[in-house]
């Protein structure tokens, strides 16, 4: 398996490109499933406390045969958490349980629809980032309107917004506020939450360079810059959805692809409305 590529974040740090996704992996689950990543050349791992499955993220770290300084450590505030105290305190809670000293990447999930405390949110974040607890601060299914009052009222950008992305819902408007601004865009239900992988144009992109539909899509996230995480619990499945570099797709398959995108795609909730 050739290295994963890094991107490189607006505050200078750098995040691999490709991770492992946790979102309903049990914590019972997740010690085994992530130290089986790991072993697959994982090094990305992205869990939330609302995943409720930080604990056993922790363990498959202090366990893993790779050291800390080589792992990239996400989790996320959830959406009762909002508010200044609230976050600072959420934060310890989810170290806690992670058992880890600081994190690579700290996100706030939702902007929280009819809210306006993801802005003392993000202010407890910049906080965190201060203090070297969190190394990067971003955000989860922010909406251009929530990213301009970040930036317009803390002067502090996220470096990354996590977002629904896959080829049936391509954020193109969202993605290019995101390319304006420096911020890294991160696609979660890369695989349309499995709904694309029998997908027939795919499927024949695919028998053109001997790869599974599935290993196509995390491809063209690749190679439209976006950081993916996948996520699978079966060993063969994260080997098999990490074995995509060793090709690239071209410019045709690309135009292909652009061409599933439907305004109607999303699989799941609407950031405008849920919280």
């Amino acid at each position: 398996m050739s290295a994963i590529p890094t991107i490189r974040l607006n505050d200078g740090n750098a995040m691999p490109q490709f991770g492992y996704g946790v979102w309903r992996v049990s914590n019972e689950e997740a010690a085994a499933a992530v130290g089986e990543a790991i072993k697959a050349g994982y090094r990305s791992v992205d869990t939330a406390a609302i995943y409720g499955n930080e604990e056993g993220v922790g363990e498959a770290i202090r366990a893993a045969s790779v050291s800390r300084d080589e792992l990239f450590i996400t989790t996320k505030v959830w959406n009762n958490n909002h508010g200044y105290d609230n976050t600072l305190r959420a934060f310890d809670e989810s170290l806690g349980r992670l058992q880890l000293d600081f994190v690579d990447l700290y996100l706030i999930h939702w902007p929280v629809a009819g809210s306006d405390a993801y802005r003392d949110t993000w202010r407890a974040l910049i906080k965190l980032k201060q203090d070297g607890r969190a190394r990067s601060i971003g955000v989860s299914n922010f909406m251009v309107e929530h990213l301009r009052r970040l930036i317009d009222e803390t002067g502090v950008t996220p470096a990354v917004n996590q977002i629904e992305l896959h080829p049936r819902f391509q954020q193109k408007e969202l993605r290019a506020f995101h390319a304006a601004n420096g911020i890294a865009t991160e696609s979660w239900s890369p695989l349309g939450q499995g709904s694309l992988v029998t997908d027939e144009t795919l499927a024949g992109i695919g028998r053109k360079y001997g790869k599974t539909p599935a290993q196509v899509i995390l491809r063209w996230h690749l190679d439209n810059g976006l950081v993916v995480i996948p996520k699978s619990v079966t060993p063969s499945r994260m080997r098999e959805n990490i074995d995509v570099f060793d090709f690239k797709l071209d410019a045709d398959d690309m135009r292909v692809i652009e061409g599933l995108d439907d305004k109607g795609g999303r699989v799941g909730p609407d950031p405008a409305v849920f919280g």
